[in-house]
Parts: C-alpha cells; sequence; structure tokens
C-alpha cells in the first residue's frame, strides 16, 4: 500500500467519524416530535397572551425562536444570537439604502425595536404605536408644535408616512419620498388660479416651497414659517425680487447686503462702521448665510438656532466645547451673541463694544473673587501685546477644570506667568 494511499484512507475516516460525530449530536439535541414552537412556552408560559395579537412577526409565528435566539447561552441579552442589528438584517437586508442621502437616526443605529415589536403587536408591520404616535415618541418638538398649530397641513393629519419615509432615502432629504417641491406639487396645483393668486402671480413651482412655509403646519394663514419677513407677510415680493411679469421674476433686484440694505441701512451703516466685520456680512450671499429670506421658526430670521448655525463655520469651538467637562452656561444653552456680536465689533473675536472685564462683569462679580492685577494697565507676561482679563486664566467656553479654568488652579495655571514657583 503506498502513503498516498495510507494518507487518503485517513483522511477518509476522519471524514466518516465526524459525519457520525455530527449525526449522533443532532440526533442528542433534536426537539422531540411536535416540541417546535412549544417548549420555550414551557417557561414563558406569559407570552402565550402576546401571539394572541393580530400581527405576529413571522419567525415567532413558525414558532422558530433559535432564528433569533440561542437555546442555551450567548454574549448578548436576552440570549439573542447576535446584536439586534445583524438579526434583524439577517433578513431584511436593504431596509437601510447603502448610499442614503438621508436615513432615520434609529435605523441606521440599529434600533428597530424602539419602532417594532420583535415579536407581536397590535399595528400593522409590528409597529409599538399606531401613525403619528409612534413618530411623537421621540419628536416632541415637531408634535407639541403642531398640537399648537392654527393652521394644519392636511398631510400631516394623515400621518407622517405621506411624505417620509421610515427608514432611509437614497435619493432624498430629510426622508422625503420625493424632493421638494415635487412632493408639494402632488397636491397643489401650479397651474390653479388660487395658486398663482396666492403667490402674486410670480413663477414658484420650481422654487423651494419650505423657504416659506411650514410643511407641519403653523399659527400664520398659509402655513407661513411663524416668524415671516415682513414684506412676504405684507405680500410685497416685488420690494425684493423683479416684478412677476419680468423675465426674471424669482432675480432680486440687488446682490448680497446692498439688497437689505434698501429697508436696513441705519443697521448697515452701524455694522459696516466697526473695525471688525464678521466676514458672511461682506460676502457675496450677505445675510443670506445666517439668515433666513422669506420667513422662520427662529427669531431675527436664522436659518438655524444659534448653536448648529454658528458651528456650521466653528466646528473646532463647538466641538471644544462638548469634550468640556465644565461649560459655561451661555455656550452650553447655545447663545453665543450673550458675549459676540453676531455683524461686526471694535473688539477682537467679535466681542460685544466693551471691554472683556466688564463683558464678563455683566453676569459675574469678578471683585469679590479675585486680587489678581487685571486691566488695561497689566500685561499678559506670555504675550505682552495681550492685556491681563477674565480670558487670561479662564476658558470662555469651557475646560476641563473648575471655573473654567485653562489649568489645575492649584499651582499648574499660576506658574503659566509665575516661573519661579515651578516644581
Amino acid at each position: 500500500m503506498t502513503l498516498r494511499t495510507k494518507t487518503a484512507l485517513v483522511l477518509l475516516a476522519i471524514v466518516f467519524t465526524v459525519a457520525v460525530s455530527s449525526s449522533h449530536a443532532q440526533e442528542k439535541f433534536r426537539l422531540k416530535p411536535g416540541a417546535k414552537g412549544k417548549v420555550c412556552l414551557t417557561c414563558h408560559e406569559s407570552f402565550k397572551e402576546k401571539l394572541k395579537l393580530p400581527f405576529v412577526h413571522t419567525p415567532v409565528k413558525a414558532g422558530d425562536c433559535s432564528d433569533c435566539h440561542n437555546p442555551h447561552t450567548s454574549s448578548y441579552g436576552k440570549l439573542l444570537a447576535s446584536n439586534v442589528n445583524r438579526i434583524c438584517l439577517s433578513c431584511h437586508d436593504g431596509i437601510v439604502p447603502g448610499k442614503a442621502r438621508s436615513t432615520h437616526k434609529v435605523a441606521a443605529e440599529g434600533n428597530c425595536v424602539k419602532c417594532h415589536d420583535p415579536h407581536a403587536a397590535k399595528y400593522r408591520n409590528n409597529l409599538l404605536a399606531a401613525g403619528n404616535a409612534l413618530c411623537f415618541g421621540c419628536h416632541q418638538r415637531i408634535a407639541k408644535q403642531i398640537a399648537g398649530n392654527r393652521f394644519q397641513h392636511n398631510p400631516v393629519e394623515k400621518g407622517c408616512l405621506s411624505c417620509h419615509t421610515p427608514h432611509g432615502s437614497a435619493n432624498t432629504l430629510a426622508l422625503l419620498k420625493t424632493d421638494v417641491p415635487g412632493i408639494c406639487l402632488t397636491c397643489h396645483k401650479p397651474d390653479a388660479p388660487a395658486f398663482g393668486k396666492a403667490h402674486m402671480g410670480y413663477p414658484v413651482a420650481k422654487s423651494d416651497c419650505s423657504s416659506c412655509h411650514d410643511p407641519h403646519g403653523a399659527s400664520t394663514q398659509g402655513i407661513l414659517w411663524g416668524k415671516p419677513h415682513q414684506p412676504v407677510a405684507n405680500k410685497m415680493c416685488n420690494q425684493c425680487h423683479m416684478d412677476s411679469s419680468s423675465p426674471d421674476a424669482l432675480k432680486t433686484r440687488k446682490a448680497g447686503y446692498d439688497l437689505c440694505r434698501g429697508c436696513h441701512n441705519t443697521k448697515m451703516t452701524e455694522i459696516l462702521g466697526r473695525k471688525r466685520i464678521h466676514w458672511p456680512v461682506v460676502d457675496r450671499t450677505g445675510c443670506q448665510n445666517c439668515h433666513r429670506p422669506h420667513a422662520s421658526r427662529e427669531n431675527a430670521l436664522l436659518k438655524k438656532p444659534q448653536l448648529p448655525l454658528c458651528g456650521e463655520c466653528h466646528m473646532d469651538t463647538i466641538e471644544r466645547l462638548e469634550k468640556s467637562a465644565v461649560k459655561h452656561k451661555p455656550a452650553q444653552e447655545g447663545n453665543c451673541t450673550k458675549c459676540h456680536l453676531p455683524h461686526s465689533s471694535n473688539n477682537v473675536f467679535l466681542l460685544d463694544n466693551t471691554s472683556p472685564i466688564n463683558l464678563c462683569g455683566t453676569c459675574h462679580d469678578w471683585q469679590k473673587h479675585s486680587s489678581h492685577p487685571i486691566g488695561e494697565k497689566v500685561t499678559d507676561k506670555r504675550n505682552r501685546n495681550l492685556t491681563m482679563d477674565c480670558s487670561s486664566c479662564h476658558a470662555p467656553h469651557g475646560s476641563d477644570q473648575k471655573r473654567f479654568a485653562w489649568y489645575d488652579v492649584k499651582i499648574d495655571l499660576c506658574v503659566q506667568c509665575h516661573e519661579q514657583y515651578k516644581r
């Protein structure tokens, strides 16, 4: 017998042994006849009531508990065979588009059970609640706004899924079924006389409807955003745009801040007369870098609340704030204009037009907490071009030290200047 033949016989014997062992193992752990889907219920008896609900998850209905749970031991809670995301995607692959323009956060994170019951539910698709009630469980701000609206938007009353997809969208923002204005035009017909009259004859069919209208409803007629620009509220579109009969009807009469200066001349003269001007003001886009031209839910027609709006350019500051263990209250609350002037200033960092010490003094009685020399006559030893003021020792947004100090106040902070006391 050759060596090759002997080797082949040994391998064949191993394969046979493994096959027999596997067969014995399967026989050993095979469920008793008729036990499938019932053996788990011998302990989980209360689960029988769950199975009476109208919508039962397919594996549960088939009694395949082991499709999701390991019957013996597991590294995951509830003896799950894997984490929830992987288990759900093993059957529901493609629920969230691979290259989505927008995704529902809970779906992207694999938190399927925040919306769906994995076993059975009263509602179709095993949803935990019906209609808007499910969405409002997380989107409470929108729910509160809708409840207080005087003018309701009809699709919202029908349900969020009238306009939004629940998991993700490959082609649209905000989980919309179709981008704006397409989704709006499914109900609102531009060739209808009432549509043309409401928009003063302007050709807005291809415009962004949400630049004027709140898609969830509003307290103002025409569901305009809660704080409309005065020309919009007064239907004076031609104050900023060319006449409706013009070939370029939607073109603005002037560009950048020159357009806004027509009404806000006094304010613009004040802004441009200071030493330091915030670049968005004089950028080609001008005021619209930060303000919405037609209507907004924010004061001063801001595009967003201050913190995310300022964070579009000052992300490094926002990230440092988020990492800080101790945060300055105005910064934490997103009240950037508590200390900074948004348009221009005579001070560095666009700080309010007073000395930094007096600015801090509007909230903090600094004279009671320190006898350290500060003010215009005292220079910061680390840089003789700078005056010793509150920010010489305190981080204005936040830090990892008590009282927003740059360093540990016991000694590390002081020795930044007083080197003779270094250890």
